[in-house]
């Protein structure tokens, strides 16, 4: 299979190993013409029962060996290094993002699965003596139903596959019908790889997304998106009381101290910033710079946006790609339409690119205020508002003034003294002199406050997808 045949014929899901026919498709969009490029199954809420009755029954297999499944992720990513020619193409042809991205981001599944696959699990024997045995189990929890985004759609796929299927769970994952279909070839490159049924990839627009939420078989759900799509997902879970974990939004902060070398460090807050176009959960969202250093990073930010190369995901040198679907390139317009209006100076972009597609200038804003919506809420495009202060208190309350919690920076010359101020942020990571610099697999990931609630990876992420139990009995026989 090449990029090529996906694009001219209608992919396929995979359900148990093969593929799972649907009465009807719908389109996909490429973001750098705005037009429909290729068709993607639209399996209905109703099929759903065959779905979670294929994976149900692998499940009851897949539980039994930890070392036959610790091999099969070592299979799947080396299946995927593999195919990452072919599987690139369709990732940035749906989604945006430049070509070399996409290469990286089927090499980063690779490395989560190798992560999953290679992590020492030891028992947690309380008691093994004469008065006694206690051992607490890690146990699989079933069928896992996985709910994936349009920003980073294999990235945060793998976050759920690696993790629930070493602990002995079975899943059936759903992507953004946005990016369907990279995840769908996925599927297909690794089936043969992991036994029929323990990997399935259904897509469809809405209600499918709810019905795979209320479904009765699946006993987690695993989400990443929006705070308002995670709160819904929240409620419908409870009805039979699926676990949960949820992945939600961000308005990250970076703080910017008064002895920082700005132009040491402009560059590497710039991509933090507008890396995939600013449509990260994690990306600096709202920089507060201490007044002495303010003007000369907010022109060193604009001198790097209006150098930024702006094209299709597929040209050579290409940073940034489009926007990835109209509704948030239309969000990005008026997020920095309402900032001007207000009195907000514009630095750099600032407007669409004349051409099809939706493609934005990376624009940095200057002469905004915390009640704008560009700094009160979640952009996610770029767009990056920089806002003065004088007093660091002063700073950490305001960048802890949000319903987010997710990441956050704090970057100056003396690390001792970046690491006090990290100590007061309120957020599930903070990074010095970097953005998201513990975003790895051996490390947890999840936010504070409306930012989620649960974390992935590292044997934290791995534990959520199992259940405690405990074992209790007399002595053990000794040999």
């Amino acid at each position: 299979m090449t990029s090529a045949d996906l694009f001219s014929m209608p992919a396929l899901a995979t359900v148990n190993g093969a593929d799972f026919a649907t009465e009807t498709t719908f389109g996909v969009i490429n973001p750098s013409t705005g037009a429909v490029f290729a068709q993607a199954p639209a399996v209905t809420p109703l099929q759903l029962d065959l779905v979670f009755a294929a994976a149900d029954r692998a499940f009851q297999m897949w539980k039994r060996d930890d070392e036959f499944r610790r091999a099969g992720l070592l299979a799947a990513a080396a299946a995927i290094e593999a195919a990452v020619e072919e599987l690139a193409p369709i990732l940035t042809a749906e989604q945006g993002k430049p070509l070399a991205d996409s290469r990286m981001e089927f090499l980063g599944a690779a490395m989560w699965l190798r992560y999953f696959a290679e992590l020492e699990v030891p028992r947690e024997v309380i008691r093994d003596d004469a008065e006694g045995y206690e051992e607490v189990l890690r146990r699989p929890m079933g069928v896992v139903s996985a709910i994936t985004p349009w920003n980073f759609p294999i990235t945060l796929a793998m976050w759920k596959i690696a993790p629930a299927l070493r602990a002995g769970n079975t899943i059936v994952v759903k992507p953004s019908p946005y990016t369907p279909l990279a995840t769908l070839a996925l599927a297909k490159v690794l089936r043969g790889v992991l036994p029929d049924g323990v990997l399935n990839v259904v897509t469809g627009p809405d209600p499918l997304g709810a019905a795979m939420v209320s479904h009765p078989v699946p006993r987690k759900v695993s989400f990443t998106g929006s705070t308002a799509v995670g709160k819904r997902v929240a409620v419908a879970a409870a009805e039979d009381l699926k676990r949960v974990t949820l992945e939600l939004g961000g308005n990250d902060p970076a703080i910017i101290l008064r002895d920082v070398n700005v132009q040491e460090v402009a560059d590497s807050l710039f991509w933090s910033a507008f890396a995939n176009n600013g449509q990260i959960c994690l990306a600096v969202k709202r920089v507060y710079a201490h007044k002495d250093v303010k003007q000369e990073l907010v022109e060193a930010l604009g001198e790097i946006a209006r150098k930024a190369r702006i094209d299709d995901g597929m040209t050579d040198g290409v940073q940034l790609g489009p926007i990835n679907n109209k509704p948030q390139f239309e969000r990005v317009k008026d997020l920095v339409r309402d900032a001007v209006g207000r009195g907000a100076r514009v630095v750099a972009g600032g407007e669409a690119l004349d051409r099809d597609g939706y493609f934005y200038k990376p624009t940095i804003l200057d002469g905004v205020e915390d009640d704008f919506r560009v700094v009160d809420e979640e952009q996610f495009g770029p767009v990056l508002p920089i806002l003065e202060f004088t007093d660091e208190s002063d700073a950490i309350d305001r960048a802890n003034n949000s319903e987010y919690g997710l990441t956050a920076s704090v970057w100056s010359a003396d690390t001792e003294h970046a690491l006090a101020v990290a100590s007061h942020i309120d957020s599930g990571q903070v990074s010095i002199n970097a953005h998201g610099r513990g975003v790895l697999p051996h490390l947890p990931f999840g936010g504070h406050k409306w930012s989620g609630v649960g974390v992935e990876n590292g044997p934290w992420g791995l534990h959520s997808f199992t259940e405690l139990q405990v074992v209790a009995g007399p002595p053990r026989k000794k040999n």
